[in-house]
């Protein structure tokens, strides 16, 4: 792996900028999953392989990361990976399948099943996302900051429990009454493979991280305080710690907890620079609830961006000027959707560009 040191200078560093508080020239914006299926060029790459295969081959995984940015004015990139690397990592099966998304053959059905996990090695097993990372920041040249990331506990938790995605997390929340003690366990090995995963990226050029809990929207206020805020406080407080003991510079961090609007006071005391919003949240109740030390990021709908260009323009327009340009990183309330128009991201990106 390249030394840091030889990484191309920094042209634009608004959104790191951004996250430490600092002045910005505009107000920054990327989006979550911009590199992904609303691009034809990602489709193309995609009829040649298997999603995991791009994830886990580097050239590829770069080549997905760079599309977005080559057709849209944008802040930041982000690594092309997916958060189901880390289960995989653990010896699981995980399968992409058509119009359905992420399937676990052999999802986890009682405790004893926590036994087939292999939690060791795990971070060595993702190497070649510090691979892609490293790979990618020379390819970027400077052009902007990187973004590497995390899916949190509970989210992986939900996923290994209930085989995929689910609109009730009803197994998942099952094991968190009736098997309390090892859900606990669960999720701390999670935390744990995260922090050592998360330290990998970093070392490997990532300039910022963001850890999705994509599935808080599933909890209680009571359960996500329980079951989500103690491991994303450990995550950001061991991944600091052990890169201040590597006198490795430590780079801002975001929490996005999909859902927990309802928390955004507490999700302020975990140790995170950004907190990302989902579209449910009001920007300025936001900046209440959180204060002025923290930097906001989102949130417009998804949805949204199926609305006409001049609706897209005014809605941007207006989420900006209610963010504000200091401490405010411009994105979507959630990941971009796939039949989403090209036309769409390029209004969004000038009018976020242009609304201060």
């Amino acid at each position: 792996m390249k030394d840091a040191k030889n990484f191309p200078a920094l042209k634009n560093d608004n959104v790191l900028r951004a996250a430490r508080g600092e002045p910005v020239d505009r107000v920054p914006v990327w989006v979550m999953r911009q590199a992904g299926r609303y691009l034809p060029e990602f489709q193309e790459v995609r009829k040649q392989h298997d999603f995991f295969t791009v994830c886990r081959t580097p050239e590829l995984a770069c080549e997905v990361t760079m599309q977005p940015l080559r057709r849209f004015d944008l802040d930041a990139s982000i690594i092309f990976s997916d958060i189901l690397v880390i289960p995989q990592a653990f010896g699981m099966t995980v399968e992409m399948h058509p119009g359905k998304g992420p399937v676990f053959p052999e999802p986890l059905q009682t405790p004893a099943d926590l036994a087939k996990l292999k939690p060791e090695g795990a971070v060595e097993r993702l190497s070649y996302v510090g691979e892609a990372i490293t790979k990618m920041r020379h390819m970027l040249d400077g052009k902007v900051p990187l973004l590497g990331f995390t899916g949190a506990p509970w989210t992986l938790m939900g996923y290994m429990i209930e085989g995929g995605g689910s609109k009730t997390m009803s197994k998942a929340k099952a094991w968190l009454s009736d098997y309390t003690e090892d859900s606990k366990k669960l999720l701390d090995m999670l935390a744990s493979s995260i922090v050592d995963y998360l330290e990998m990226q970093a070392k490997a050029g990532a300039q910022m991280l963001q850890v999705f809990e994509s599935s808080a929207e599933h909890l209680t206020k009571e359960e996500f305080l329980t079951w989500c805020l103690p491991y994303l406080r450990d995550i950001s407080s061991k991944l600091k710690q052990r890169l201040t003991e590597q006198n490795i510079p430590l780079v801002p961090m975001t929490i996005f907890a999909k859902g927990a609007g309802h928390s955004l006071a507490e999700q302020a005391t975990l140790g995170y620079d950004v907190i990302s919003l989902d579209w449910t949240v009001d920007p300025e109740e936001a900046r209440k609830q959180v204060g002025p030390n923290i930097t906001l990021q989102g949130n417009l709908d998804p949805q949204d961006l199926y609305k006409t260009p001049e609706e897209i323009r005014e809605l941007a327009t207006t989420m900006v000027r209610k963010f504000g340009k200091t401490r405010y990183i411009a994105n979507l309330g959630h990941g971009i959707t796939p039949q989403t128009p090209i036309v769409s991201m390029e209004v969004f990106v000038d009018a976020v560009h242009k609304a201060l």
